[in-house]
């Protein structure tokens, strides 16, 4: 697994090594809440402690965006900016091409350079995503069990694929969950200790919460 992953950049490191459970909450406005329209999406993260540690922004202003936002909903290509809060500056960059089904989503540094990519595959019923390195290898697999459909298993690659950690849904009451669309996630890292691998699988929360939560009315 390891010759699959590129060495981290010290900014990479710095946002991503330090914390075993982040909690990742969807930022809504209030014209969004009112209307039901969804805008650009924001994502606010916080470390086991919470405080307040990195930052998501998707970009992209104009009318050409709106449109995309407007026609085609979570199917979207989008870029997102995620910044560390503690040191103030940008850490990796997340790009999402065109896909109507096999969704990708690439994760870049602070240079540009290529960490690598989260995919999805094809089943029937159950929900798969591998995590790529830079090389195109997989790495790890994320698993939504059919009976579990807020959870997705981290599980490493390898021939004794075993779970490493959870990208979970969390409920945010019922008055949250029926108007604001708002989603918030856990994700267990204890058990992932290289950085890169790290801000891949934190990277993943955004294109699941993009493909199988947000709002597609």
């Amino acid at each position: 697994m390891d010759t699959a992953l590129v060495k981290a950049s010290p900014a990479v490191v710095a946002a991503f090594a330090r914390s075993h459970r982040l909690s990742v909450r969807q930022r809504k406005r209030w014209l969004e809440i009112l209307t039901s329209f969804d805008a650009r999406n924001t994502y606010a993260v916080y470390d086991e402690g919470g405080n307040p540690v990195l930052n998501v922004e998707e970009q992209g202003k104009g009318f050409g965006n709106f449109l995309k936002r407007v026609f085609l909903a979570s199917y979207r290509p989008f870029t997102a900016h995620v910044e560390d809060l503690t040191h103030q500056r940008q850490v990796v960059t997340l790009r999402r091409p065109f896909r109507f089904y096999f969704h990708r989503l690439e994760v870049r540094d602070p240079d540009g350079n290529l960490l690598g990519a989260i995919q999805r595959r094809w089943t029937w019923i159950r929900r798969k995503y591998t995590i790529e390195g830079a090389d195109g290898q997989e790495v790890a697999t994320l698993f939504g069990p059919f009976w579990r459909p807020w959870t997705f298993k981290i599980l490493l690659a390898g021939d004794d694929k075993h779970e490493v950690g959870l990208i979970q849904k969390k409920w945010s009451g019922l008055a949250k969950e029926m108007f604001t669309q708002a989603d918030n996630f856990w994700i267990e890292l204890e058990k992932v200790t290289d950085p890169t691998l790290r801000a891949l699988l934190f990277s993943a929360t955004v294109l699941i919460d993009v493909v199988h939560f947000e709002n597609k009315g």
